[in-house]
């Protein structure tokens, strides 16, 4: 049998070592309360700057290979078509003009864009889908631009 006094020093270096460890636990949610308080604060003062300021709906322009470039802002109600860059506007504008869907060729034909060759219609096409992504122009299935009204 053992010692009870030697017992009794083993349970009391268990309580002395399981203090410590909980001691340190505490320790540790007391500084993560703090921290989680701190930012409390900041989000906050945040959330206050950006009721304040208001909402800017034009494009910031982005970088793609270290290259600026203009992002296309979505055409949703309170957005004007004068935030788009001009030849985006050109586009909407030859669509408007025609008289129903029209193909990306009838617009490069409207806007003076020499449709024989592939490499000019192609980047007119893109900024046709672009608009199209971004809400400007409606593209049914049967690959015509529209006006999305």
């Amino acid at each position: 049998m053992l010692d009870p006094a030697l017992l009794e020093r083993i349970t009391a270096r268990r309580a002395d070592e399981l203090e410590e460890r909980l001691a340190k636990q505490l320790a540790e949610v007391r500084a993560e309360r703090d921290e989680l308080a701190v930012a409390e604060k900041v989000l906050e003062r945040m959330s206050e700057q950006l009721a304040e300021e208001p909402a800017s709906t034009a494009p910031t322009p982005g970088h793609v290979g270290g290259r600026a470039v203009m992002l296309i802002p979505h055409g949703e109600p309170g957005v004007e078509e004068t935030l788009l860059p001009s030849d985006y506007q050109r586009i909407l504008a030859a669509v408007r003009q025609a008289a129903g869907p029209v193909m990306a060729r009838q617009v490069g034909e409207m806007l003076g864009v020499d449709i024989s060759a592939k490499s000019q219609l192609e980047p007119l096409r893109g900024k046709q889908l672009r608009l199209s992504d971004r809400g400007w122009l409606r593209k049914p299935p049967d690959g015509r631009f529209t006006t999305r009204l």
